[in-house]
């Protein structure tokens, strides 16, 4: 295989990525190479081991201690949305292992101290405002049904979630919305965030991509993002402690996805890559 060329995000940008058409299973394919990932570099979950649960439990706390635990499902769920952000470190690692290279914890943050940086870290900034617009709008959901019941303690929430016609309106809404905000994350970050670590391209240009992938293989896209949910949420059970192999599983498992989506060794348009 040739090796490619160094190339600026604006000389790259006019030449987009091939994206493939993928089956089910390359989902599986993918699952599997993560699980191996994982498995060879399970001292690289430190990070995620520290500080991603205990976010969660401190967003659990600040919600429960402050009046504010009709959010706590909301904000457990909206911090899904700021995973593709962590992920670029493990999709860091899976490249350089995939390449043979040394793929030590130390490099868990190369990508945001390389060239790439300013082209991930607008996109990250896109999750938080994404994060943001989500727990807005579950607030607003909640004010609109079963706020309006004014429940005094977490137990009278749940109790009055499952027994009034307003907690099911709650649930129906909440969970419409929070669909929308999680198919937006998803068909825009699959492939953009990897792309960004894999190439100097443009935040553009990846996220134009990611978006391609998802048009042309929405099937198994939609099948991707339910894997993710699912595993997520059961990660969650108990006090989180299951996201310390979810998230590295997951974040190298939708890199090896992305070498799937994409050619890396051909563009659109003919390009010199020597």
């Amino acid at each position: 295989m040739a090796a490619i060329a160094p190339a600026t995000p604006a000389a790259s940008s006019f030449h987009p990525p091939v994206v493939r058409v993928i089956s089910r299973a390359d989902l599986s394919w993918a699952l599997r190479e993560g699980w191996a990932d994982f498995l060879e570099k399970r001292g690289d979950i430190i990070l995620v081991a520290i500080l991603y649960p205990l976010l969660m439990l401190a967003m659990a706390w600040v919600a429960l201690g402050n009046g504010l635990f009709p959010l706590l499902m909301p904000l457990a769920a909206g911090l899904s949305l700021l995973g593709p952000i962590v992920a670029v470190g493990f999709y860091e690692l899976a490249r350089r292992r995939e390449e043979g290279r040394d793929a030590r914890w130390s490099h868990f943050l190369d990508p945001f101290r390389g060239p790439s940086a300013a082209q991930i870290i607008p996109l990250g900034i896109f999750l938080g405002l994404l994060f943001l617009a989500w727990i807005g709008v579950a607030w607003a959901i909640y004010q609109a049904t079963l706020g309006a019941l004014q429940p005094a303690d977490p137990a009278t929430f749940a109790r009055m979630l499952f027994t009034t016609t307003e907690g099911w309106q709650l649930i129906l809404f909440g969970n419409l919305a929070g669909f929308v905000f999680a198919a937006i994350t998803l068909v825009t970050t699959v492939v953009s965030f990897p792309l960004l670590v894999d190439e100097p391209v443009d935040l553009v240009l990846a996220v134009q991509t990611s978006l391609r992938a998802a048009r042309l293989n929405p099937v198994e896209i939609a099948i991707w993002g339910l894997i993710v949910a699912a595993l997520l949420a059961l990660a969650c059970i108990p006090l989180f402690v299951g996201l310390v192999v979810a998230l590295p599983v997951l974040g190298y498992a939708s890199w090896h996805l992305y070498t799937r989506l994409v050619d890396r060794d051909v563009r659109e348009a003919s390009t010199d890559r020597r």
